[in-house]
């Protein structure tokens, strides 16, 4: 019998975190609006926790997790390695595939990473309020669990069509005490102007971040602040512990070498806390192929050009360096909600440009097939922004059959697809559309980074 589980003992959990800083420095500073200047810590302060934004700009390669993190995150971590054999099985495979379940946490997903050390970070500075947005829900979920173990107010602007379409994401936010309501909203002049242009706006994550970080910035005692699931250095740093519990468990098996590692890519949370460690390795001269994945209607790192951009629509939030397509995009409404970012993080988006990465756009029918074959194989039913990285693993698992070669590929499962069930009724049920981005909406959207600083590396 082939082992179908890894596991590793409370006691053999990673007790650091892997800075990618140290090793592929931000060649681009963060600027600040409107002028553009080079953030100052006052700016950034302002809207995050002055500890985390340490952590966002360090250059030690290993950061110590707090003792007191470790022991709020043994609620689900170490989470279990598997080995997919019956997906293997299907596909008449040599590869071996290889996953990370994140789905094993209480919200469902790899998202409580880091909104654990985030909640905890900003209890230790005094804040007694968060605000974030949400796209699927998924982060959102995480954080109102995160600040009811550390005892913060969290309050979530969740973009409108995932509002809509997953309700029983908001209900979990307020199982867990926090306030969830819809972007735009009328609660904040950036969420009233857009509706005033577009009553029937499905919302955007860049919407979504504008109104939460005014409601920060209105709170003139530091008493609140901002917490970002995705894209910031601090935020893919906590992620990591995913990809170094799985170098733990591989080495358990005596698993030598790692082919490929493939992850769904948004923000870059998920898919950096997995790969990064073995970007380490490649950088070190590791042949490994590492796979971004994205949806085809938010092609971000496909088609978008390396370019400072905004990370909210209201141009209120520090201007970063990165994959973009222009602040002022609003996606389509597929069902990867947490797949909708306008703009990749800086960190892997450096990596892209440095030739670590293998970035591929794949469309949400050829996603939502792939999930399926996952369900009745492995059993479990994924998040609409897990299939994205399986229908790459199953590209690659077709790739081995072909070249008859016994890879092993590795990849993120990161987080179930229970909340997600209209969209697999709308796929079953022949609804579903696929939606690539045409040339034409893309030049529309990137007028508004035509004057934008050019980074070093575009």
């Amino acid at each position: 019998m082939q082992q179908v589980k890894v596991f590793l003992n409370e006691d053999e959990i990673p007790r650091q975190w892997y800075n990618i800083n140290a090793d592929l420095p931000l060649q681009n500073p963060l600027l600040e609006p409107p002028d553009k200047k080079i953030a100052t810590p006052e700016f950034l302060g302002a809207i995050f926790a002055g500890n985390l934004l340490e952590q966002s700009v360090s250059t030690e390669r290993w950061i110590d997790i707090p003792e007191e993190i470790l022991e709020l995150i043994y609620r689900w971590r170490p989470s279990p390695l598997k080995r997919a054999v019956y997906l293997e099985k299907a596909l008449g495979t040599p590869a071996k595939i290889y996953y990370k379940d994140e789905s094993v946490s209480p919200p469902g997903s790899h998202k409580p990473n880091t909104a654990v050390p985030q909640a905890w970070y900003s209890k230790q500075m005094g804040i007694t309020k968060i605000t974030t947005e949400t796209g699927a829900g998924q982060w959102g979920s995480a954080l109102a669990f995160a600040c009811s173990l550390v005892g913060i107010e969290c309050k979530v602007y969740m973009v409108r069509i995932s509002f809509d379409q997953k309700p029983f994401r908001k209900i979990m936010m307020r199982t867990w005490g926090a306030n969830c309501i819809a972007s735009p909203s009328n609660e904040t002049k950036a969420g009233r102007d857009i509706l005033a242009k577009d009553p029937d706006t499905p919302g955007s994550l860049g919407i979504a971040i504008s109104e939460a970080i005014e409601e920060t910035l209105a709170d003139k005692s530091g008493k609140t602040k901002y917490a970002l699931g995705s894209v910031l250095p601090h935020v893919l740093l906590h992620q990591t512990i995913i990809g170094l519990e799985a170098k733990k468990q591989l080495e358990k098996i005596n698993v030598k070498k790692v082919d490929v590692v493939i992850g769904c890519a948004g923000g870059g949370s998920n898919f950096a806390g997995l790969a990064f460690p073995y970007v380490y390795d490649k950088m070190n001269g590791a042949d490994i192929k590492i796979i971004p994945v994205e949806p085809t209607a938010c092609p971000t790192m496909t088609r978008g050009p390396f370019a400072y951009d905004y990370g909210d629509t209201s141009e209120i939030a520090p201007i970063a360096p990165m994959h973009t397509l222009g602040h002022t995009f609003v996606p389509p409404p597929i069902h990867a909600g947490g797949l909708r970012y306008h703009g990749m993080a800086p960190q892997v988006s450096q990596a892209i440009i440095e030739g670590l990465l293998d970035p591929l756009a794949l469309h949400q029918s050829e996603c939502y097939e792939a999930a399926l074959m996952f369900a009745k194989t492995e059993g479990l039913i994924i998040a609409p922004e897990t299939s994205h990285a399986v229908a790459a693993v199953i590209q690659e698992a077709k790739k081995a059959r072909e070249e008859g070669k016994e890879k092993v590929i590795l990849f993120n499962l990161s987080g179930h697809g229970l909340m997600d069930l209209a969209g697999y009724q709308n796929y079953l049920d022949g609804k579903l559309k696929d939606y690539s981005l045409s040339d034409e909406e893309l030049k529309k959207y990137l007028e508004s980074i035509k004057d934008m600083p050019i980074p070093i590396g575009a």
